[in-house]
């Protein structure tokens, strides 16, 4: 359904989408009656049905209109109109804290610090009023430019006397800043909250999550099992009392972990002071706990008391013991006798293999032969920094001794992967030139947006083809990219408005307007008399014009 220019509840327009979720859309809105942008939040219609959707985006809109916090994004109004349910908030201009992150890696501690006070102190604003949040992740976190950080999307928060809506709702988040406890399918406690926070701290330092897979399972089962990396053997120069606060944060034993949001904060407030930056690493001992930490305890089982022995059982032991030597010699002279004659037992010549590892592939293939060993085939296989037909592996172990004539099959490199990045915020001829540049097979669908806030060609927003993912440059791929486009109007319907109507339906539009009194000096006392005034007489460009709104250009409309 177009949603462009439409307007809800008889009072908020509708401008541009700014981003899809999993049960709603999100769009920039103009609220008529105050005149000011908001974020609008409207849940799909096909879900409107479905009660426990609708539960959960409700609960959403309640938890949130419950804060009042700088840092989480404000709640101004909750409805539906026509059918559609949605929520209406405070519109952030800027970044998310993931995109903050894609763009410029590990940030700086203080920088660190100060965006994790503002999130923490969020949280547990959050928590006092019985509000968990479950999904704390960069990508639900604005940052703006003057550097204040918002908590935003409290679509799975769950107030501490809530009614858990399904099963799978226990297990519900990011993968990446999973709690150990979430996975097993416990309660949720303010420690999940706690636990993601330590996580998104360890990304700001190191500018990438602690845990990598192939899936999301494989991701939650590092969480459950795995320590978290230390952050200062990415960055040795991180105070120890920083990596204490991810430490204490992520411990895998919940009872362990911060109790609190508040204790968490205040850790954070004194950790580059002088006197805390060299502190004792923070060891946990592990407990055999409900909440799955393991200490593996030593059993040993008491000695028993053998009764002595008499000469009779001593003698028969013995006559055992010999009866089986000579057995054991029997069976051993057998069984080499079986080898020799059966031909495992070879006196044939014997090479040993090479090492090529690293080597141009034709110079390895030369260097193999010569030593006797019969090329079976050539793998080749992607690497990361490899160049092509480097050997990278053989079957049989360089520096182990073969039977000369014996077939080996070597791998070689196929070339680099070509690693994605995150283009939003990139000019799409930029990525257009790189691609081509690279030789990549990879076509781009391109979605134009219409807004002023971005010079045209601005990527907004990618999918398909993710940030991180190895791709094989001889292979076909499609990526889809959000491209901005200045917007563009055919001006109509304003002439004879009233100039304050005629300013927030252009505005609503994306448009830039200025104002401009017509003089009167000339006028008879009849034409003073008969002359409409506030209302539109007309307009630069005139009605009719197909306008586009770049940087620069505004609209002026003139009135007496």
């Amino acid at each position: 359904m177009r949603m462009k220019n439409k307007m809800i509840a008889d009072r908020y327009m509708i401008v541009s989408s700014i981003g899809e979720g999993g049960m709603a859309d999100v769009y920039l809105g103009i609220d008529t009656i105050l005149n000011r942008e908001v974020a609008i939040k409207i849940l799909r219609g096909e879900l409107s049905n479905d009660p426990i959707t609708l539960l959960r985006f409700q609960r959403e809109a309640n938890a949130a209109s419950k804060l009042n916090h700088p840092n989480v994004v404000g709640v101004y109004d909750v409805g539906e109109s026509e059918g559609r349910h949605y929520i209406v908030m405070e519109y952030v201009r800027g970044r998310t804290l993931k995109q903050l992150i894609s763009q410029r890696g590990a940030l700086d501690k203080v920088e660190a610090v100060q965006i994790m006070k503002q999130l923490v102190s969020a949280v547990q604003h959050a928590h006092e009023n019985n509000i968990i949040h479950r999904d704390i992740k960069p990508q639900n976190v604005l940052v703006k430019d003057d550097g204040t950080v918002k908590i935003t999307d409290f679509g799975i928060a769950l107030a501490h006397d809530a009614v858990q809506l399904t099963q799978s709702d226990a297990v519900l988040g990011s993968a990446h800043y999973l709690a150990p406890e979430t996975t097993r399918g416990e309660p949720a406690t303010v420690q999940i909250d706690i636990y993601a926070l330590g996580i998104v701290f360890y990304e700001l330092l190191c500018g990438d999550v602690p845990y990598h897979g192939d899936n999301p399972v494989q991701i939650a089962m590092k969480h459950l099992r795995e320590e978290i990396p230390s952050i200062r053997d990415f960055n040795p120069t991180l105070p120890q009392s920083i990596e204490n606060i991810i430490t204490k944060a992520t411990v895998k034993n919940r009872s362990q972990r911060y109790r609190t949001a508040q204790n968490m904060l205040d850790d954070l407030n004194r950790c580059l002071l002088p006197e805390y930056v060299d502190v004792a690493p923070l060891v946990f001992e592990e407990e055999n706990d409900q909440q799955g930490s393991t200490r593996i305890v030593s059993r040993e089982k008491p000695k028993q008391v053998q009764p002595e022995e008499t000469k009779e059982a001593r003698f028969d032991r013995r006559s055992k013991l010999i009866i089986g030597c000579l057995l054991l010699a029997i069976v051993a002279v057998a069984t080499v006798a079986v080898l020799f004659f059966t031909g495992v037992f070879d006196f044939a010549k014997k090479v040993t293999v090479p090492d090529v590892l690293g080597l141009d592939q034709d110079e390895a293939i030369e260097l193999l032969e010569k030593k006797g060993l019969e090329i079976d085939k050539v793998k080749q296989e992607l690497t990361d920094d490899k160049d092509k037909n480097t050997v990278l592996s053989l079957s049989l172990k360089p520096g182990t001794e073969v039977k000369a004539g014996s077939k080996i099959t070597i791998t070689v490199s196929a070339g680099e992967y070509f690693v994605i990045e995150d283009y939003v915020g990139k000019n799409i001829s930029e990525i257009e030139d790189l691609f081509q540049d690279s030789h990549l097979k990879i076509k781009i669908e391109k979605k134009e947006t219409a807004t002023s806030s971005y010079e045209p060609g601005t990527i907004l927003s990618q999918s398909g083809l993710k940030r991180g993912k190895k791709i094989d440059p001889s292979k076909p791929y499609t990526i889809t990219l959000e491209i901005s486009m200045y917007p563009q109007v055919t001006i109509s319907g304003i002439k004879g408005m009233k100039i304050d109507d005629a300013i927030a339906k252009l505005k609503a539009m994306g448009l830039k307007v200025i104002t401009s009194q017509k003089s009167t000096v000339d006028f008879t006392e009849e034409e003073l008399a008969s002359l409409q005034k506030g209302v539109v007489v007309d307009s630069d460009p005139k009605e009719g014009t197909l306008y586009t709104q770049d940087g620069n250009s505004v609209i002026t409309l003139y009135y007496y």
